[in-house]
């Protein structure tokens, strides 16, 4: 499979056994059908201790089928696409279809809202497939940095990776579309301290072109650096005070209101913002964009699950709910219009989500933003736990470093965090730091008054 650099010729075979698909559906009694086609090479390595461990290469092509007979719906995946195959698979779907129930607000995208043209998003690399050689080599760049800080006792290994795929989505609407992308990987956890005092922190890097990756040995530096400044943590006593956000823990404020604005999560009224469109929820400072055209961006895609054109959404402006996350089931339901947000897997129906979801960077620097803190908790990990967007309710196990007079001081553990998502919104902070290293971002963020529970 040659993905990264695709031909003509390639395309042409996947339409071919797209519409043979779509053809099946049709004659096994299908009144509607749409399909996801996806091609798929990846390949990993890992070392561990300066010694290689693993090497790993995995190819996946698989077809996902949804068929309509009337208003029912079943989905059915095969990754063999013989004419036999690809009949049993319809026949299957129908079936399994005429035994289900209604669904009244499913449905295929309208013709006139399909996309025509897909625009280059620069998702896919030119240089291609790297050799194993040099990604063995990123591996061992990484974790050697990270094994010559001092304090570094052990190692977890160090991984690289580097994919591509071509997704092909096709439906008996007219729709026939692609796009493929690639991406590249890198990370590398260590560990510091001995015995029953030991502690382990990582670093990563994730981009679509391999040239965009951060330096190897950065990343080994800033594993390191993250490792020892969690060791011999202390415990504190339950406070309500700041608490600080790094930014890949920080992410988890967009993640759950990207889920409690789901469509269907507020066509089901299952969301505490069911209520909250056009309303203020954070302070006019904050700003939450989804942009899946961002060049070269982790989430983008050029059209969504149901072949309608993505485009930018600002979901909240100067704190102000814009936006639903909208699929045509969803849209449907609360007799709106999508706005292009589905997401689907092969055996699953539509559903809606974010692509490149992002608080856009303040004005003052992680320092300068907890600067004015006599006491806080500035949380590097967390486990267990997160937000109930039924309720709103937060609470989160978490370990960090214990803010005095502005300054990071000892690291902390055991400590649960907690607060009311509204309330949490309204007090939110951005700092200057934001990157673009996955499909959700935030710079560092601040939030005043959480309930801080010590072991």
């Amino acid at each position: 499979m040659t993905l990264a650099t695709e031909t003509p010729i390639s395309k042409r075979m996947t339409e071919e056994i797209a519409a043979r698909a779509l053809n099946a559906a049709k004659r096994a009694g299908a009144d509607a059908a749409d399909l996801l086609l996806v091609e798929s090479a990846d390949i990993n390595v890992s070392q561990r201790l300066g010694k290689p461990e693993e090497m790993q290469r995995s190819e996946e092509e698989a077809l996902g089928l949804r068929v309509f007979v009337g208003k029912k719906i079943a989905s059915a995946v095969t990754s063999d696409f013989s004419e036999d195959a690809l009949n049993t698979m319809a026949e299957r779907a129908v079936a399994m279809a005429k035994e289900g129930i209604d669904d009244e607000y499913a449905d295929l995208a309208p013709s006139e809202r399909l996309i025509r043209e897909v625009p280059d998003l620069q998702l896919v690399d030119p240089a291609g497939e790297p050799t194993i050689e040099h990604l063995r080599e990123l591996c061992a760049q990484a974790e050697e940095a990270a094994l010559a800080a001092e304090g570094i006792t052990n190692s977890e290994g160090a991984d690289a990776g580097y994919g591509h795929s071509r997704v092909t989505l096709a439906a008996s609407n007219g729709l026939m579309q692609h796009y493929a992308g690639s991406h590249a990987g890198l990370s590398v956890c260590v560990l510091g301290g001995k015995g029953d005092k030991m502690q382990r922190d990582y670093a990563y890097s994730s981009v679509r072109y391999l040239e965009n990756l951060r330096d190897a040995g950065e990343l080994g530096r800033e594993a390191a650096e993250r490792t020892l400044r969690r060791l011999n943590p202390q415990k504190v006593k339950t406070a309500s005070v700041p608490v600080v956000f790094d930014p890949r823990i920080g992410k988890r404020m967009v993640s759950s209101l990207c889920g409690a604005i789901s469509g269907a999560s507020i066509a089901r009224g299952t969301s505490f913002l069911k209520d909250k469109l056009g309303e203020q929820i954070f302070n006019a400072a904050i700003s939450i964009i989804d942009d899946p055209l961002r060049i070269r961006g982790l989430g983008s895609k050029p059209f969504d699950g149901e072949g309608l054109p993505t485009a930018r959404l600002e979901l909240v402006k100067d704190g102000v709910l814009q936006h639903w996350l909208l699929d045509i089931r969803s849209a449907n339901q609360l007799g709106l219009k999508s706005n292009a947000r589905a997401g689907r897997g092969l055996s699953s129906s539509p559903s809606p989500g974010s692509t490149n979801a992002y608080i856009p960077a303040g004005e003052l620097t992680p320092q300068a933003l907890m600067a004015d803190i006599a006491s806080g908790l500035y949380v590097t990990d967390a486990f267990g736990g997160g937000a109930n967007i039924v309720t709103g309710d937060f609470s989160l196990g978490v370990s960090g470093i214990w803010i005095e007079n502005g300054e990071l001081t000892h690291p902390v553990s055991e400590v649960t965090i907690a607060g009311e998502l509204l309330s949490m919104y309204q007090q939110l902070h951005a700092a200057n730091d934001l990157m673009f290293d996955s499909a959700t971002c935030v710079p560092t963020l601040r939030i005043d008054g959480m309930t801080v529970a010590g072991g």
